[in-house]
């Protein structure tokens, strides 16, 4: 599976951002996906996740004000990013993986196998 991100960006506290993660390599319906991001100095996070079902995940730091969705004719994978604040500033990366695991795992990262090569979001206030 190939994962590439784009739609990074600059913005000021409070601006909304839409990142884009296009999958080839694999057959698209049968991916579990989620959005990590990482902070200078700090470890990597699960922002978001969604299932094959369309359920979803969030971390509760940014829920109703990201929402992950997916294009399954573009193949393409979505996060929405609202109010925006400096506290998110990171590499976002997408992350995809073909096994079921509890949902309980969602934004952990050792449950995916694929990565891309991430988008840099830079908040500032």
């Amino acid at each position: 599976v190939q994962l590439a991100e784009s739609g990074g960006g600059s913005v000021q506290s409070g601006g909304s951002l839409r990142l884009s993660c296009s999958a080839s390599g694999y057959t698209w319906n049968s991916l579990y996906m989620a959005w990590f991001r990482q902070a200078p100095g700090k470890g990597r996070e699960g922002v978001a996740a969604i299932d094959r079902d369309g359920s979803t995940t969030y971390l509760d730091s940014v829920k109703g004000r990201f929402t992950i969705s997916q294009d399954n004719t573009r193949k393409t994978l979505y996060l929405q990013m609202h109010n925006l604040k400096p506290d998110d500033t990171a590499m976002y990366t997408c992350a995809a993986d073909p096994r079921w695991y509890s949902p309980d795992y969602r934004l952990l990262d050792w449950r995916y196998t694929y990565w891309g090569q991430g988008t840099q979001v830079s908040v500032s206030s």
